[in-house]
């Protein structure tokens, strides 16, 4: 990646909705150069998808709970089935294995405490858990999907371990 593509990853982040024509005029590109390097970039699989980001309040989905799961097994067995289990409930935003004193960390978007706990019931019931602990945010103070983009890299090389956040172009 140089730093064309960086700047069409960064106006992307921005805002998925622009044309061709914006995106290539931005970076200092035409639309096929432009068109071609956001190919590459999604058949690379750095581009992983284009979506839409929903305010979840307005959609009445006013509560975030952050789900802390401590199991007493670890067999890959016991692991796939509670992945593909959890990985079913579209209440879960995103589930982490983790490294510490818990071993899985859910965020977890919801109507109200009592479409949690209907949540929780049958989170609960579908495996055994050593020890669930939910953590309810009161407000939301940053949320983002843009990720902090690395530097250009110099001279045609990346440093190893050197990844400055690049500026969104136009900002």
């Amino acid at each position: 990646m140089d730093a064309i593509d960086l700047k069409i990853l960064a106006l992307l982040q921005t805002d998925a909705t622009l044309s061709i024509a914006a995106i290539g005029e931005r970076v200092g590109l035409s639309q096929t150069p432009c068109w071609k390097r956001i190919q590459k970039l999604e058949a690379d699989g750095v581009i992983d998808r284009r979506v839409a980001v929903l305010d979840p309040v307005k959609l009445g989905l006013g509560l975030t709970v952050f789900v802390s799961i401590e199991t007493a097994d670890h067999s890959q067995e016991w692991l796939q089935r509670f992945a593909a289990t959890v990985s079913a409930m579209p209440e879960v935003l995103e589930f982490y294995r983790m490294a510490g004193d818990v071993d899985y960390m859910l965020r977890v978007v919801v109507a109200d405490m009592q479409a949690y706990d209907s949540f929780y019931k049958h989170l609960i019931a579908v495996l055994p858990l050593k020890n669930v602990t939910s953590r309810f945010a009161m407000e939301k103070v940053k949320s983002t999907t843009a990720l902090p983009l690395p530097a250009p890299p110099k001279n045609g090389r990346h440093l190893p371990g050197t990844t400055p956040v690049l500026s969104v172009v136009g900002e």
